[in-house]
This record gives structure tokens, sequence and C-alpha cells, in this order.
């Protein structure tokens, strides 16, 4: 029975992450792209290995070894009343005649999420319970920004331009942002976020930007995709840490999702 078992996990835990990887863009939820090969190479192996444990056999003399090895044990110690019983006791249990727990097949529905159904993507539920990483420092200084208007940019390049960049070449600038829509508790706008993946979904970093106004009532749905089109939200002073990334927006458009949605690349947006 314990046999039978490590020989499912293993087979619906391989073809889980094969139709991840070969037949969807599903794994980029939870890893980056150049890890496709790796999750590939993983799943054939597991499932090799699942295939190998179903036909395998256990040794004839497995048994005989195991007693073999508990009476050289035994002979090792003084039988001496209650140390003879315990060593006899412990003996015994080097032997494990149960059948597999009943338990252990809850380890089942991990790989049968993968093949069956795949676990959402992180999104505003994720982003409003983490706060925003600082963006790295620009050491090299900062260069002119295109005349094009708006100005498509990151949610980190923006960062940078407001907090760091001292020639202030945002201010007054029209720009154009994109990322997925998370509430502001306070009520007071909301925010256009971006999770970046560093190497996988453990290792995510959250970027927003506080959105002033959307040209409706009502802020938009959270985890809707949109590209903003507005100005740097005055406050503080720019070029410094005490300016915050916020925007006020003149225009919102839906977009669709990008496929490898978690890095702040400038995905086609409309103009």
């Amino acid at each position: 029975m314990r046999r039978l078992l490590q020989s499912l996990l293993l087979k619906l835990t391989g073809l889980g992450l094969l139709r991840i990887t070969l037949f969807s863009d599903t794994y980029l939820r939870y890893v980056k792209p150049g890890l496709r090969p790796v999750l590939i190479a993983s799943g054939v192996v597991l499932l090799l290995l699942g295939v190998a444990a179903a036909f395998s056999r256990p040794g004839k003399g497995g048994h005989a070894h195991d007693d073999h090895e508990g009476h050289a044990h035994d002979e090792g110690h003084v039988h001496d009343g209650h140390e003879g019983q315990d060593g006899g006791h412990e003996g015994h249990d080097g032997h494990d005649h149960s059948g597999t727990p009943k338990i252990a097949w809850l380890l089942a529905l991990p790989a049968l999420s993968l093949l069956l159904f795949a676990p959402p993507a992180l999104g505003a539920y994720t982003a409003a319970r983490s706060g925003a990483e600082p963006v790295a420092v620009q050491k090299k200084g900062f260069g002119p920004l295109p005349a094009t208007s708006p100005l498509p940019l990151t949610l980190t390049d923006f960062t940078k331009r407001v907090q760091q960049d001292r020639s202030r070449a945002i201010q007054g600038r029209t720009v154009r942002l994109t990322g997925f829509v998370t509430p502001d508790a306070s009520g007071d706008g909301w925010y256009l976020t971006r999770i970046i993946f560093s190497c996988c979904a453990a290792d995510s970093q959250t970027v927003k930007i506080h959105v002033y106004g959307s040209g409706s009532a009502e802020p938009p749905a959270a985890d809707t995709w949109l590209a903003v089109t507005g100005t740097w939200h005055p406050a503080g002073t720019l070029g410094t840490t005490s300016a915050p990334a916020a925007l006020d927006a003149r225009l919102t458009t839906p977009i669709a999702q990008p496929i490898n949605a978690f890095t702040d690349d400038l995905p086609i947006t409309p103009g």
C-alpha cells in the first residue's frame, strides 16, 4: 500500500508540473520564465520515478536482513531486567507492519491541484497585505526623458523619477502607467500595483503607485488591469524620498492582463 501511494504521488506531481509548463502558461503565476526548463525536467523525472516505483518489488530478504540486524543489536546489549525488555521492545519497533496512515493521502491534494485546477495567482489580496518595497537607488544618474506624451513608464521608473531624480524632469509630464488595481483601505484613491518575481512567488516584491481620481465616482474593481494616464500628484519635495509615488489620473483604460504579469515591463497599451 505504501509503495502504491508513493508511486501515485510521484506520478500526479510529475503530470501536474508538465501540465502547467508544456500545455499552458500557468507556471508563470509561480516562477519566472527562465525556470520553465527546470520545471519540465523535474516533471519528467518525477513521472519516471513514479512509474519505476509502481513496478518495483521489495527485496525478498528485506525482513530477514532487518531481523538479523535486530538480533545482532540485541546481542550487543546486556539482557538484564528491564533493560533487556526495553531492548526487545526497540527491536520490535524497528519493524513497521502497519499500513500507510490515511492522513498521508492528503499529500495528493497539492498534486491534484496542479493537475486539475491551478491555484490563483498573486493579486490585490496579497498586495494589500504587503507594503510597497523601496525601489533600488539609481546610481548612474538619470538621462533625459523622451518627448513622447503620454510618456510610458514602468511603476519602478516612475517611482525613481519622483523620489530620486534631482532634475525634476517628471514634473508636469503626462505619463502612462500599467498595472492592476489594489483598493486603498482608507478610501482615499486606490493603488496601481505590480508584483515582481525575483525568482518565484515566495520572493515577490510589490510596487505601488497611489492613484487619485479615476474619471468615475467609484474606484475600479480590485485586480482590474488598467492603463492609467496622468501627472505626478504634487506633495513633498520632488526628487527626494519625501515625494510620494502618486498620480493624479486623467484617464483609465482597461487592458488585458499580460501573459507574464509578474514583471514591471511595459506592455503594449492603447495610446
